[in-house]
């Protein structure tokens, strides 16, 4: 048989991708601008809490959004509508980003004067928490009627994530969903995550969320 070399590729992405990551994040902390990496399934309300989110802190953040997705406009149009700078990813088929590309977005997005940037990742569980963004924060949302056991079935995800949002509160009678079981399996994950109930639709909770929020970027800036 002959010689032939072994090379552990996805070992190596990864590696090279939380190098770049950290540079990233260093310089985001020289700039004191936050970034917060928002993950979720597809559907699970994403853009609806992050225009809720701009109403409530647009008038004392300046807050840019970068809506990534495979392809189509339709996110990053509603978040323009809010007043908030916007501009949309197409990520070429990938269900994911990294850090390259998340500084190619922050670089379009013209960052110069903004508080807070908000990347709104690819719709699902799996690939965007496998790489590292290069964001100050992580979080998920997780929306009743996608049930309880998600945090056991995508552990990775709910493990990197700072703070879990779980949306749509308001159909919690009509599903099978048990909001305490659902928090300690998330904690059983992630004994750190904040975990907020709230329902993006109607408002409620939001304004919990939008606390968090501003305390991060405070705290970051500092």
């Amino acid at each position: 048989m002959g010689d032939f070399r072994i090379l552990e590729v996805k070992q190596s992405v990864f590696a090279d991708n939380d190098r770049r990551a950290e540079e990233l994040r260093a310089g985001l902390r020289e700039k004191k601008l936050f970034l917060l990496n928002l993950m979720s399934s597809p559907g699970a309300g994403k853009t609806t809490l992050l225009t809720r989110t701009i109403e409530l802190l647009g008038g004392e953040l300046k807050i840019g959004v970068m809506e990534a997705d495979i392809d189509s406009d339709v996110d990053a149009e509603r978040i323009a509508k809010t007043g908030a700078r916007a501009i949309q990813l197409h990520t070429g088929g990938m269900c994911h980003l990294d850090a390259d590309m998340t500084a190619q977005g922050l670089e379009g997005l013209r960052t110069g004067d903004l508080d807070l940037a908000i990347l709104e990742n690819v719709g699902n569980l799996v690939c965007p928490a496998e790489f590292d963004t290069g964001a100050s924060k992580n979080a998920m949302i997780l929306s009743v009627p996608e049930g309880d056991d998600k945090p056991l079935k995508y552990p990775l995800m709910f493990s990197i994530c700072d703070v879990v949002v779980i949306n749509k509160t308001d159909v919690l009678p009509y599903f099978d969903f048990d909001l305490e079981k659902c928090r300690k399996n998330i904690l059983a994950r992630n004994p750190g995550a904040k975990i907020i109930p709230v329902c993006a639709k109607t408002g409620e909770g939001v304004e919990e969320w939008a606390q968090w929020l501003r305390e991060q970027v405070n705290i970051w800036k500092a």
